[in-house]
C-alpha cells in the first residue's frame, strides 16, 4: 500500500517519502525490508528500543512516539491507537462495510455473540463471529487465539469476513483489548453490556479500572444494550442519560427498565418467559436454562432489534436456537446427568449453579478449580459460591500455568471447609474427573466447571491435551460396555 494512504486520517510529525508498505507491524520479531515498524510500550518491552534496528532491516516507515533519530520517523501522540488505525488503513477500513455489534463484560459474553450470530442467520444473514471459543465466516471455523485478536490479526479476519459477503460482524470486545487500544477506531453499530464481577484484576488491578475499561467500547457506539439488573450496568445507563446515543435498559426485576422479562418459567433444559418492551409483547422459548440465559437473550434480542429486526421475529427465532458449547452443555443425560460449563468466576459459578441446583433430583455434585497465576482473591469466594449451592465438591486444578497447583488448591479449599461441605481435592484434573464420575448415583447432577469449551490445561507454562468432552465419553463408553 502507498504510504500516504496508509497514514490517511493519522496525526502525526515528520516527513516520509513516497513509497510502498507491504505490511504492518508493532511485533519486533516480524520486522522485515519494506514494512512500517510501530513503536508500541508494552508491559516487558517497549518498541522504541528497536527503532534503530528497524530501519537497517529496512522498514518503510518507523511510527514512534519520540524522536529517536530514526530515517524514515514519523512521531504520533499515542502509538497504540496509531497501530490500530495503520492496520485498519492498510486493508480499507473493513469494518466500516459491514454492521459492528460487541459484546462486553464478565460473563456471558460468548453465549450472547452466538444468540445474535444465529438470530441475524435465521434472517437471512450473513454473519462473521469474533470470540473466546472461535472465530467464524459464516459456517466456516477459524481457531481464536485471543478473545479479541491484535489490531492487525483483527483487520485481516475483518477484510476477510467482507470479501466473503458478511453483512454483520457479532465479536466478543475484551477490557484488556479496549485498554490496548485495539480496537480503536471501529465504530460500533450496537454495544451490549452484560454484567461485571471480579476478574482480570491481575492485570486491572481495581474494579474501578476494570470498569473504565469496558466504558471505552460505549464511547464509540451508537446504541447501548445495558443489564439494568448489574449495579455498575446502572451506572453507565445513568452516565448516558440524555446524551445522543441511544440507550436501551432490560431487567428481570425493576419495571422502570425499557425491556423486561415476565412469566419466568425455567428447566433443566431451559428457558421461557414473556418479554415486555416498547408496547410490544412476546413469548420467548430457548434451549438454555437460568436467569442469567434469560438476561443473555433479552440482550442478545434487542441488540438485533437496534439493527432494525421485528422484535416479534427475532423471538419466534429464539426456539431454534440450539445451546453454546462449554456453555450449560449436557453431556450425558442418564441414568444421571453431566454437564460442562465455563464458569470460572464467583458470579459466573454463583449464575450457573443457582440456575441448575433446583432441579436436582437427587446430590448436585460440583467439580471445579481455580486459575493460576491470576487474581488469587477470588480463589476463597469461588469455594463459598460452590458451597451455596453443592452438596458434594471435587477441587481440583484449572490452569495452574506456572503456579503450584496444589498451593492454588489451598487457598481456595478453605471455603469448603468453613462451611462443612463434603468434598474431595485431587491435583489431577483428569483423575479428579474419573472420580467424580465413579461415585455418581442414579438422578445425580454432575457439573464440571471451568474449561467449558477448552480444550486443553496450562501445568508449568506448557499447555496439554485436556478434553472433558472425550473424558466424559469414553467413561461414558467403557460404562455401558461393562
Amino acid at each position: 500500500m502507498n504510504v500516504l494512504s496508509l497514514l490517511n486520517g493519522i496525526e502525526y510529525r515528520g516527513k516520509i517519502n513516497d513509497c510502498e508498505i507491504s505490511f504492518v507491524t508493532d511485533d519486533s520479531r516480524k520486522v522485515e525490508k519494506g514494512c512500517a515498524f510501530v513503536c508500541c510500550k508494552g508491559g516487558s518491552f517497549d518498541g522504541h528500543t528497536f527503532a534503530q534496528k528497524a530501519a537497517e532491516i529496512g522498514a518503510q516507515l518507523i511510527v514512534c512516539e519520540r524522536d529517536m533519530g530514526v530515517p524514515n520517523q514519523i512521531i504520533v501522540p499515542d502509538s497504540k491507537k496509531a497501530y490500530a488505525l495503520l492496520c485498519a488503513n492498510f486493508f480499507d477500513n473493513p469494518s466500516r462495510k459491514m454492521k459492528m455489534i460487541g459484546i462486553t463484560g464478565t460473563n456471558g459474553k460468548t453465549t450472547s455473540t452466538y444468540l445474535i450470530k444465529d438470530i441475524l442467520q435465521q434472517q437471512g444473514k450473513k454473519v462473521g463471529l469474533i470470540g473466546t471459543i472461535q472465530n467464524m465466516i459464516g459456517d466456516q471455523d477459524i481457531p481464536a487465539k485471543y478473545t479479541t485478536p491484535q489490531a492487525w490479526e483483527l483487520n485481516v479476519l475483518l477484510n476477510q469476513m467482507y470479501k466473503s459477503g458478511c453483512e454483520y460482524v457479532v465479536m466478543e470486545v475484551s477490557s484488556m483489548a479496549l485498554v490496548q487500544q485495539r480496537l480503536y477506531g471501529i465504530l460500533f453499530d450496537v454495544a451490549v453490556f452484560t454484567n461485571l464481577t471480579q476478574d482480570h484484576l491481575d492485570y486491572h488491578k481495581t474494579m474501578e479500572e476494570y470498569f473504565k475499561a469496558k466504558c471505552i467500547l460505549f464511547e464509540n457506539s451508537k446504541n447501548i444494550i445495558i443489564n439494568a439488573d448489574d449495579e455498575y450496568g446502572r451506572r453507565i445507563a445513568q452516565q448516558y442519560k440524555g446524551s445522543e446515543k441511544n440507550t436501551v435498559t432490560f431487567s428481570l426485576k425493576d419495571d422502570s427498565a425499557d425491556c423486561t422479562a415476565k412469566n419466568i418459567q425455567l428447566s433443566g433444559t431451559g428457558s421461557k418467559f414473556i418479554m415486555v418492551s416498547c408496547g410490544s409483547i412476546n413469548r420467548v422459548e430457548f434451549s438454555m436454562p437460568g436467569e442469567y440465559s434469560v438476561q443473555n437473550a433479552i440482550g442478545s434480542a434487542l441488540a438485533c432489534q437496534c439493527l432494525g429486526f421485528d422484535i416479534a421475529d427475532i423471538c419466534a427465532d429464539m426456539k431454534n436456537i440450539k445451546g453454546v458449547k462449554g456453555r450449560c452443555e449436557v453431556l450425558v443425560k442418564e441414568p444421571f446427568t453431566v454437564i460442562c460449563d465455563y464458569a470460572h468466576t464467583p458470579d459466573g459459578l454463583e449464575n450457573v449453579l443457582s440456575g441448575l441446583k433446583p432441579f436436582a433430583q437427587n446430590r448436585f455434585i460440583v467439580l471445579y478449580g481455580c486459575a493460576g497465576e491470576r487474581d488469587p482473591k477470588k480463589r476463597k469466594y469461588m469455594s463459598e459460591a460452590v458451597a451455596k449451592y453443592a452438596d458434594f465438591a471435587v477441587l481440583t486444578s484449572d490452569n495452574p500455568r506456572g503456579e503450584d497447583p496444589q498451593s492454588i488448591i489451598d487457598d481456595a479449599v478453605g471455603g469448603l471447609i468453613e462451611n462443612k461441605i463434603p468434598h474431595i481435592t485431587e491435583v489431577d484434573r483428569r483423575k479428579a474427573i474419573k472420580m467424580a464420575l465413579d461415585m455418581l448415583q442414579y438422578n445425580d447432577i454432575l457439573i464440571l466447571c471451568g474449561k467449558g469449551h477448552e480444550d486443553y490445561q496450562v501445568i508449568d507454562k506448557i499447555t496439554l491435551y485436556l478434553d472433558e468432552h472425550k473424558i466424559v465419553e469414553e467413561y461414558m463408553k467403557k460404562r455401558n460396555e461393562k
